[in-house]
């Protein structure tokens, strides 16, 4: 009984925290794992093509600076057959008369650069916001998908571990019962001590088939979101070190770098400037046009005429049906939804910080009451078995007593599971879940890059990475 009851014990200590002892050289770290889902989850690279995409909305916009040339260049063929007259007496009438074919063929050029429009410059500031808006998203991404890495690992070492204590648990059930069964025979006990042990162990064996089946779906949500199959993993550690060492500074911290906050102060900065830009289709505008042509035989009399002008217009809006004023009033509203919605995720961010540290500080408290709930419960084992030995307790109280040592174990693996994943919680609600604040090994995404890539292209289709 003494060796099953320390390799029960063992069991418990798959879950290692910092301070548990040293990680084997070839295992799986949770580090690893998280540069691994950060590199390969297909839905991080999505959200990174689409902020790619959201880079162009700036070019675009700046287009508006730029001159606009087109060239025509027109060819055919006609005929003409033309009889006209002259003079006003009916005797001295001069009629002509013009037949034939030609190939009237023309090329142009022109070049509109615009001098003043009001809606420019707020589209392009606007269309910057809506890049940092949309790389505020991507940080949201990235946190979403480490902080499901971490909690995955996590699971699987809490899972596995859980499967060992009740493999060691029916081992323990079946000695106990051929225990039984021969103090049965002897007469030591009753047939109503075998009966309770043989159900004990039914038990047990059900609780096993659960954690087999519960560790089965954990093995493949790891691949889903990790990328490959979960092999030797070393245990995980809690990140403290990154967090605020306070609530009211991790609370102040999230005000400011919690993603989603931002990107929502984003989403103000485009709306006010939508609003800027639907102000200012009632401001006039102001073009100058250039442009050159070279004709040929247009007429059967004419066989060539070039012309080149240059034109200042102006276009002052008086009134368009009214549908600009309601595209104001409408971006009005919008901009005084979306300070609201900035309101509401600020609120939310600071609930998600008092949450996650409230589960944190919980955490570190119930691995210390686990564990002390796990030594409690060998020892009261150990004592009971003893007193049934001397007749003082029965066969009930000794399974009794085993069920509890399996269950503080359990409770302490997932107390020390809560732990880990509760202090990635905090890291993440404050906006820190990042591979910089990580420090993971790992080449960090750059959103930046392109951006800088393609602001300034005035011509081009290939994208940056040759497509």
């Amino acid at each position: 009984m003494r060796g099953v009851k320390v390799v029960t014990a063992a069991a418990t200590a798959v879950l290692l925290l910092a301070e548990m002892g040293p990680v084997p050289a070839l295992a799986d770290t949770i580090e690893a794992a998280l540069v691994r889902s950060y590199q390969n989850n297909p839905q991080l690279n999505a959200q990174r093509a689409q902020v790619r995409s959201t880079d162009e909305n700036v070019p675009q916009a700046l287009s508006g600076y730029r001159p606009k040339v087109a060239l025509t260049a027109s060819a055919g063929y006609q005929y003409t057959d033309t009889l006209t007259t002259q003079g006003g007496d009916a005797n001295n009438l001069v009629r002509t008369q013009i037949h034939g074919a030609n190939a009237p063929r023309s090329a142009g050029l022109t070049v509109n650069q615009s001098l003043f429009n009001a809606q420019t410059a707020p589209r392009v500031r606007a269309a910057e916001s809506q890049v940092s808006a949309a790389r505020e998203g991507l940080r949201v991404l990235e946190q979403t998908v480490i902080l499901s890495a971490a909690t995955i690992y996590m699971d699987y070492l809490r899972d596995s571990a859980i499967v060992e204590v009740q493999r060691s648990n029916t081992r323990v059930l079946e000695q106990t019962l051929k225990q039984t069964q021969d103090r049965f025979n002897v007469g030591e006990v009753t047939r109503t001590d075998v009966a309770q042990s043989e159900a004990q162990l039914a038990a047990g064996k059900t609780q096993q088939l659960t954690a087999e089946s519960n560790l089965t779906t954990t093995r493949s949500n790891f691949r889903r979101i990790i990328g490959n199959e979960p092999q030797n993993l070393a245990p995980g550690s809690p990140v403290d070190r990154f967090l605020p060492t306070t609530l009211a500074a991790a609370v102040d911290l999230s005000l400011t770098q919690n993603p989603n906050v931002t990107s929502a102060m984003y989403g103000v900065d485009v709306n006010f400037l939508q609003v800027k830009v639907s102000e200012g289709a009632l401001f006039p505008s102001v073009n100058l046009q250039t442009s050159v042509q070279q004709q040929y035989e247009q007429t059967l009399i004419s066989q060539r005429a070039f012309s080149a002008g240059t034109a200042v217009q102006l276009s002052v809006p008086l009134y368009q049906g009214g549908a600009e004023y309601s595209l104001i009033r409408q971006s009005k509203e919008s901009l005084a939804q979306q300070r609201l919605v900035l309101e509401q995720t600020r609120d939310q961010a600071r609930a998600n910080v008092v949450t996650a540290w409230g589960q944190l500080v919980a955490g570190k408290s119930q691995v210390a009451s686990a564990q002390a709930q796990v030594t409690a419960s060998e020892i009261a084992l150990n004592g009971v078995r003893e007193e049934a030995k001397a007749g003082q307790r029965t066969t009930l109280d000794v399974l009794n007593a085993q069920q509890a040592l399996v269950n503080a174990r359990i409770a302490l693996v997932t107390a020390q599971h809560d732990r880990v994943v509760a202090s990635y919680n905090v890291l993440s609600a404050v906006g820190r879940l990042s591979p910089q604040v990580l420090g993971l090994s790992t080449n960090v995404y750059d959103p930046s890059v392109h951006y800088q890539q393609v602001r300034d292209n005035w011509a081009g289709v290939r994208t940056p990475d040759g497509r």
